[in-house]
């Protein structure tokens, strides 16, 4: 932030209240996550000696899960905001990840939980590691709502989806995939609802009518059947 500082202030000059205010808000933020990065940077997680040297740890990553999910979509907040980019993704554990959750009292790793055997116990740590992954991203929606863009907010004009490749570890399955979708899609998405879809329909489908609403008109993706029907215009 330093290097465009004199830029930023001669910029601020030009402008109206109303976006003195924009541009104060978003430059501190940025100094923010530039403060919360040194301090990860000085605080990270010794890389494991058995890690080979191509996969070292990148420098910076929060000793805290939770800070660092936080930290990455703070930044897609901002790379939004700037229109730096339209399109982000972020794992926030992949299906094989065996990683604990003792801050909220599971000492067991989660690939290890997800071949619960039905067991009730596995099944109830199961439920609240989906809990705390779910907080991480209501925490993302709700730093886009509370970003103004226009007469709306950076959530109504994006279109947000969360989910996973699994449906039940315990069985490797594929498919009846919970997906939650968030954002309005400029007024294109309907909000506050649950569907339910005819068995065997491909997750391709949503990817497929996602597109058409960012302006992306294809025939098919990947193994596509059709677009959805009722999620909105």
């Amino acid at each position: 932030l330093d290097v465009v500082g004199e830029d930023a202030n001669s910029l601020r000059g030009t402008l109206g209240a109303t976006d003195k205010r924009k541009l104060d808000e978003y430059l501190s933020a940025v100094r923010e996550i530039e403060m919360r990065l040194n301090k990860s940077a000085s605080n990270q997680i010794a890389a494991p000696k058995f890690t080979p040297p191509e996969s070292a740890r990148p420098t910076g990553i929060p000793k805290e899960f939770q800070d660092h999910c936080r930290l990455m979509f703070d930044m897609m907040v901002l790379a939004f905001q700037a229109d730096l980019t339209r399109v982000a993704t972020f794992v926030i554990a992949n299906e094989g990840s065996n990683r604990n959750y003792k801050s909220i009292g599971v000492a067991e790793g989660h690939h290890e939980l997800s071949h619960h055997g039905n067991d009730k116990a596995k099944h109830e740590k199961i439920k609240k590691i989906n809990q705390y992954h779910l907080q991480q991203f209501a925490y993302f929606l709700e730093k886009l709502k509370g970003t103004k863009e226009g007469n709306a907010s950076l959530l109504d004009s994006s279109m947000l989806v969360y989910g996973s490749a699994i449906g039940d570890g315990n069985r490797h399955n594929h498919d009846e995939l919970p997906i939650l979708v968030a954002g309005k899609g400029a007024g294109t998405l309907k909000t506050g609802q649950h569907l339910r879809f005819a068995k065997d329909t491909p997750l391709a489908n949503l990817h497929l009518s996602l597109l058409e609403r960012m302006g992306v008109n294809l025939p098919s993706f990947g193994d596509s059947t059709g677009k959805l029907e009722n999620i909105g215009s």
